[in-house]
Formats: C-alpha cells, sequence, structure tokens
C-alpha cells in the first residue's frame, strides 16, 4: 500500500525520480514496471504493473456506454520501466494532459500513485479544505 505525499521536480528530459521509501515496494511487486494513464480529475494515475493489470481488465469490461472513459484510460497509458536510479520518463503527452512541467506531487492512493502538477494541487486541495466534508465521513471519526 503506498501512501503519503512527496514533493519533486521532473529534470530537463522529464523524468521523475521515485521516492526512495517506494523503490523498494516497486522492484519488488512490479520489477520496476509502472503504466501511467490519465485520471479525469486532471492528473496522471500510475500504477505497478500487476495493479495495472488488474484496472485495465476492470475498465475494458465497462459497457459501450463508457466508450469514452475507455478511450481516456487504456488509449493513453504508457508501460514505463524505472532505470537504475529510480527514475521514469513521463511522456510529453501525458505531462502536457496534467499540465505538469516541472514541479510536481506524488501522491501514494493505496495501490497506486496520483501525479499532479504541484500548483494545481495545491489549489485543488486548498479549494477541498474550504468545502463542506461529504456525507460519507459524516459519521467516520477521526
Amino acid at each position: 500500500m503506498f501512501q503519503g505525499a512527496s514533493s519533486l521536480s521532473l529534470d530537463a528530459k522529464g523524468r521523475l525520480s521515485v521516492p526512495t521509501r517506494h523503490r523498494d515496494a516497486l522492484s519488488q511487486a512490479a520489477a520496476g514496471q509502472l503504466t501511467i494513464t490519465k485520471h479525469p480529475h486532471g492528473c496522471l494515475m500510475v500504477f505497478p504493473r500487476p495493479e495495472w493489470e488488474t484496472f485495465r481488465e476492470r475498465i475494458a469490461e465497462l459497457p459501450m456506454s463508457a466508450q469514452w472513459w475507455k478511450r481516456i484510460f487504456l488509449g493513453n497509458a504508457m508501460d514505463v520501466d524505472m532505470d537504475a536510479t529510480g527514475r521514469v520518463l513521463i511522456a510529453p503527452e501525458l505531462r502536457q494532459a496534467a499540465g505538469i512541467t516541472k514541479d510536481a506531487m506524488l501522491l501514494g492512493m493505496g495501490r497506486h500513485f496520483e501525479l499532479w502538477d504541484k500548483a494545481t494541487y495545491e489549489a485543488q486541495e486548498a479549494q477541498a479544505m474550504q468545502a463542506e466534508m461529504p456525507d460519507v465521513f459524516k459519521d467516520f471519526s477521526f
């Protein structure tokens, strides 16, 4: 399970250095093989390959009425490998789709990660913090 936030910078070639606390788990669980695709909230989803395969199967089974969502998730998916120093290349098309130029936030979301443009993430998080909590949290104890 991946959790926690990391503030990162992409290098000039669009590579992201995976935080060391996640490298070993990704190497063991997926041999460093990842899949990156678009998320409907404007960020990218980064999956260890076995988790991607499970997600991909679920998306592929959606009915024809969800065809555009299949295109968004499956049609934009790109397989990448971590290099020997723990870096992954984020394709220009995906960087552009998420508005990521240099500064990024990598969020552990359990079985996958979200990769955000840092300024976009901070703005959306601030907006969410100002809004009322969803009903699902009404009976949740902190």
